[in-house]
C-alpha cells in the first residue's frame, strides 16, 4: 500500500465526482419550449394535455418529455420553437405555464446523477436588464390615505364626531366638534399607531405628525413587498435563474437571462393590477347619468368593458391583499374566468358581507396602474396611467366565502394575466423602469467564447512557461491546472445557485495564476534546498512543508476579500468571487496535495535508489 493511501482516495474521489458533473457543460443545447401546471393535477395529465396540443400543431419537434416539475418539448431550431410557444400559448387555456428556454443534449445517465451544466448569467446567456425605481411618495400617500380611513371609521365605532379630516404631506389634521373629545381621540388614536404619530393640541384639532423612524420603515416595507411581487412575477415567466435585488435606497435591479420575450416580460414587470368588490348603488340603476357630479358622496360613477355607466358605493367590500391563489380558467358557459382564494381574513370578511346582502348586486372592478417616464415640452415626467374598470357585476344568490370564481373578462389572455397579476400578488408603491437593456444571444455567445479564449490562451502560455522552466515539475503543475479547471466547473455545476458571469470567467484566469504562483513557490523552494545540500527526497519533503504557510496565507487573504466581496457585492461582482472562492480552495488543494503525490509516486522510490535524477 502506498505511502499517504487516503490521499490517492481523497483525488480519485474528487476526480471523479467532478468530472461527472462537469460533462453535461461539454453537450450542446437544444431550444426549447417549457410548459409547467400551477395547479395540483398530476403532471401525466398535464402531459398528456401537452402532447395533444403539441401534435395537433402540426410544428415539428424533436421530442416531448417530463422533468421534474415540468414538460419540455425540443426543437431543431428557433422558428419552431417560437411558433409552438406562441400555439400553446393561445391553446393551453387552463393554468399553464409556456416559456422559452434552452435545454443541453445529456445522456440519461448523467441526468439519473443530476448533473447539469452550469447557470449562464445575463452577459453569457443573454436577455434583458431593467433598473427600476420605487416611488416612495406615492408610498407615503397611500399610506396616509389609509391612515385617514382608518381614522375616521375609529371615530365613528367610538361616537367621537369630528368636523373634518385632512392630509397634508406627513401630517393628517383632526378637528374634532366637542372639546371633551379630545382625550378620548388622542388616547384611541396613541394605543393605534404606538411610536408611529407625534400628536401635538392646537385648540380643537389633533395634529398627527408622522415620525421620520415610521417613515423609513414604509420606505422599507414597500420595497420589500415589491421586491417579493417581482421575484413572484418573474417566476410566472419561466426564467431560469433570474435576479431580482435591491439597488440603493430605492431601485431594484431586475435581470432575465434566455428570455426572449421581452415585450411580455416589461408588461408583466411593469404593471400594477388588484381588484376591489364594491356594491352596487341600486337607487341608480335605473337612473340616467346626466351628470357625474349629481352622484351621491358616497357612491362613485365607473364604466364596464362596453364603456356603460355604472354607480357604486365607494366603501370597499374586499380588495386583492386577501387574495391568496388566482387561477385563470372557463364558467360553465366556456367563458374566461378566474378562480379565487382568499385568505382567513378575507374569507370571513366577504362571507359576512354577501350573507347580508342576498339578492343585492355586487361589482368587481380591476384597477391597472402602468407607470411611465413620458417627456412633456423636453421635460421627463412619471406618469401613473390609472384605469378602473367594472369587469363583472353579478347578484349575490348566496353566502359566498373562501373559494368563488370571476367572470365577465373579455379574454383568456385576460384572465391569465389577472390571474398572474392576483397570484404573484400587488405592488406597494408604482415602479418605474428608467433603465433598459437588452442583449441578444448573440452577443452572449460572443462573450462565451471570447471568455473561452482567454483561458485557453491564458492556460496554453503558462502550462508552455512551467514546462520549460521546471521540467517535469513543470508538467506536474500543469497537470494541477487542468485537474483545477475540472474541479471549478464540477462545482459550479453542483451548487444549484451559482451563475457563471464574465467577471466569473475572469475570476477562473485568475485561479490559474493563483494556482501557478503556489507551484512556483514549492519548486523554488525545493532548489534552495538542493543548493543548501539537502537529499533528493528531502529537498521534495521540505520545500512542500516550508512554501505551505506562504501559500496559507497568501490564499487565505485572497479568500477572505472573495467572501467580503460575495458579501457585499452584486450581481456580476458575486460572480467573480464566488469562482475565485471555489478557485482559491481548488488551487490549494491541486498545488499542495496534488502535485505532492504525484512527485513521491516518481520520485519518492527511484530517486534514492538513483535511478532518476531531480531535475526542477
Amino acid at each position: 500500500m502506498p505511502q499517504n493511501f487516503w490521499k490517492h482516495i481523497l483525488i480519485i474521489s474528487i476526480f471523479v465526482i467532478t468530472f461527472t458533473y462537469m460533462l453535461p457543460n461539454t453537450y450542446d443545447n437544444d431550444p426549447i419550449v417549457q410548459v409547467s401546471k400551477k395547479s395540483s393535477d398530476s403532471l401525466d395529465i398535464a402531459f398528456q394535455d401537452v402532447e395533444d396540443k403539441a401534435l395537433s400543431s402540426e410544428i415539428s419537434f424533436n421530442s416531448l418529455e417530463k422533468s421534474d416539475s415540468s414538460i419540455v418539448i425540443r426543437f431543431k431550431d428557433e422558428e419552431n420553437q417560437i411558433r409552438m410557444r406562441e400555439f400553446l400559448y393561445q391553446e393551453l387555456d387552463k393554468d399553464y405555464t409556456v416559456a422559452l428556454n434552452t435545454a443541453p443534449k445529456i445522456p440519461a445517465f448523467l441526468k439519473s446523477l443530476g448533473a447539469k451544466p452550469m447557470n449562464l448569467g445575463l452577459d453569457l446567456k443573454g436577455g434583458v436588464h431593467f433598473l427600476m425605481e420605487v416611488d416612495l411618495k406615492e408610498v407615503v400617500d397611500v399610506r396616509f390615505k389609509k391612515y385617514k380611513n382608518d381614522i375616521r371609521n375609529q371615530m365613528r365605532e367610538n361616537n367621537i364626531f369630528y368636523n373634518s379630516i385632512n392630509v397634508e404631506k406627513n401630517l393628517i389634521s383632526l378637528t374634532l366638534k366637542n372639546n371633551t373629545d379630545i382625550d378620548k381621540a388622542s388616547k384611541i388614536i396613541s394605543e393605534t399607531y404606538t411610536d408611529s404619530f407625534d400628536i401635538n393640541l392646537e385648540q380643537n384639532t389633533l395634529n398627527l405628525t408622522l415620525k421620520e423612524e415610521a417613515l423609513k420603515d414604509i420606505g422599507k416595507a414597500a420595497i420589500k413587498q415589491n421586491i417579493t411581487t417581482l421575484r413572484n412575477r418573474v417566476n410566472e415567466l419561466g426564467v431560469a435563474e433570474p435576479i431580482v435585488q435591491q439597488s440603493g435606497k430605492n431601485r431594484v435591479v431586475v435581470e432575465l437571462p434566455g428570455i426572449k420575450d421581452t415585450a411580455r416580460a416589461k408588461e408583466i414587470i411593469g404593471a400594477t393590477a388588484t381588484l376591489e368588490f364594491k356594491m352596487v348603488d341600486e337607487d341608480y340603476i335605473s337612473e340616467s347619468f346626466a351628470d357625474e357630479y349629481n352622484i351621491p358622496i358616497n357612491s362613485k360613477l365607473y364604466k364596464d368593458q362596453n364603456n356603460n355607466p355604472i354607480v357604486l358605493k365607494r366603501n370597499v367590500v374586499l380588495t386583492g391583499e386577501n387574495i391568496v391563489d388566482a387561477s385563470s380558467g372557463f364558467d360553465q358557459n366556456s367563458r374566461p374566468a378566474v378562480n379565487i382564494t382568499l385568505d382567513s381574513l378575507g374569507a370571513k370578511t366577504f362571507s359576512k358581507i354577501t350573507g347580508k346582502n342576498i339578492g343585492k348586486a355586487m361589482a368587481v372592478i380591476f384597477i391597472e396602474n402602468k407607470p411611465e417616464i413620458q417627456t412633456i415640452g423636453g421635460i421627463e415626467k412619471r406618469v401613473v396611467n390609472k384605469s378602473e374598470t367594472v369587469i363583472n357585476v353579478a347578484t349575490i344568490q348566496e353566502q359566498l366565502s373562501k373559494v368563488f370564481q370571476i367572470t365577465g373578462l373579455d379574454s383568456p389572455k385576460r384572465s391569465r394575466d389577472l390571474a398572474l397579476y392576483l397570484r404573484a400578488g400587488s405592488m406597494a408603491a408604482p415602479m418605474y423602469i428608467i433603465e433598459e437593456r437588452t442583449i441578444g444571444p448573440s452577443l452572449g455567445k460572443a462573450n462565451i467564447e471570447m471568455g473561452q479564449n482567454s483561458v485557453i490562451i491564458g492556460m496554453l502560455l503558462v502550462l508552455l512557461f512551467m514546462v520549460i522552466y521546471y521540467k517535469v515539475f513543470g508538467l506536474f503543475a500543469n497537470l494541477a491546472l487542468i485537474f483545477n479547471l475540472i474541479i471549478i466547473v464540477g462545482i459550479m455545476s453542483m451548487i444549484t445557485g451559482a451563475t457563471l458571469t464574465l467577471p466569473g470567467i475572469a475570476g477562473i484566469v485568475l485561479t490559474v495564476g493563483m494556482a501557478v504562483d503556489a507551484n512556483v513557490l514549492i519548486y523554488e523552494r525545493i532548489r534552495e534546498e538542493i543548493r543548501n545540500g539537502s537529499t533528493n527526497l528531502a529537498s521534495i519533503t521540505l520545500g512542500y512543508k516550508k512554501a505551505f504557510s506562504t501559500i496559507a496565507d497568501a490564499n487565505i487573504t485572497t479568500l477572505i476579500a472573495s467572501i467580503i466581496l460575495f458579501m457585499f457585492g452584486t450581481g456580476p461582482i458575486k460572480g467573480f468571487a464566488v469562482t475565485l472562492s471555489i478557485g482559491i480552495l481548488s488551487s490549494m488543494f491541486t498545488s499542495i496535495i496534488f502535485t505532492k503525490v504525484l512527485a513521491d509516486l516518481i520520485y519518492a522510490r527511484n530517486i534514492e535508489n538513483k535511478k532518476i535524477k531531480l531535475r526542477v
